[in-house]
């Protein structure tokens, strides 16, 4: 399988400690995998230097075959890959709709002077936009909410709108932090099916942060295990409960 994203001995230091530490990982194309670690392990560490919000302080991030170290989120937006927060980031007084639609246009043509005085190519792009928009909302189960306010709705269908919204960028790799966050086990459920069926659907590659033992252990293909910084443990599900530091580390056993 060819190699997607890769970091190789990443460190982010914030005023003398170290956030991450000789970092290294991968994940291929078309895998599903999951990085986890207690709180303050430095998982959304990992994402923030993954999508640009960090510049690594040693170290090179590759996706794709070359390097995104130095560019801006938006630049690595265009490059394919797309994110979710822990804490949800909605555009919260725009429609359902526009908050989808705004994601889109990380790939119109239309240039500012056709966007102003209306020509060319921005009819028909936008209507495009707005259909595509619709086309994700119904997947989501989000269609006849799409003139609703993003903050009015409820907590599950903020979260959906989110990846649908990251989907709209038309990524390669889709980092999800904590998605299931907030959620009950039925809603659970529900988007560990969501992960799978959209991976498939928009031939995705995932990586994902939880804390939710079970959603990790039933989807992902491989585990990365993070503690102050460290990969401790990287395996198949079956490797990573059975390993004694994970044990020790991250679900409370060992001596």
């Amino acid at each position: 399988m060819a190699v997607l994203l890769q970091a190789e001995n990443v460190s982010e230091v914030f005023g003398g400690l170290k956030a991450v530490a000789d970092f290294n990982f991968h994940i291929n194309r078309g895998e599903l995998v999951g990085l986890i670690g207690p709180n303050g392990a430095g998982k959304t560490t990992a994402f923030n230097l993954f999508t640009g919000v960090y510049t690594p302080t040693t170290g090179e991030i590759t996706f794709d075959g070359k390097s995104i170290v130095g560019l801006k989120p938006y630049e690595i937006t265009k490059r394919g890959i797309a994110r979710t927060f822990q804490n949800i980031r909605l555009f919260s007084e725009l429609s359902v709709l526009d908050n989808v639609k705004i994601a889109y246009h990380t790939n119109i043509r239309y240039n500012l002077i056709e966007s102003v005085l209306r020509l060319g190519r921005y009819f028909k792009e936008e209507e495009e936009t707005e259909a595509e928009a619709y086309k994700l909302l119904k997947i989501f189960h989000l269609e006849d909410k799409a003139q609703e306010k993003a903050k009015n709705l409820p907590y599950g269908a903020q979260r959906r709108l989110e990846i649908a919204r990251a989907l709209a960028t038309k990524p390669q790799l889709l980092l999800l932090d904590e998605p299931a966050a907030g959620m009950n086990p039925q809603e659970t459920h529900e988007l560990m099916q969501m992960i799978q069926w959209i991976r498939k659907e928009f031939n995705l590659t995932v990586l994902l942060i939880e804390h939710d033992m079970s959603l990790v252990m039933g989807i992902c293909e491989r585990i990365y295990v993070l503690e102050y910084g460290v990969i401790i443990a990287e395996g198949t599900p079956e490797e990573i409960k059975k390993n004694p530091e994970v044990i020790r580390a991250y679900l409370g056993g060992g001596e």
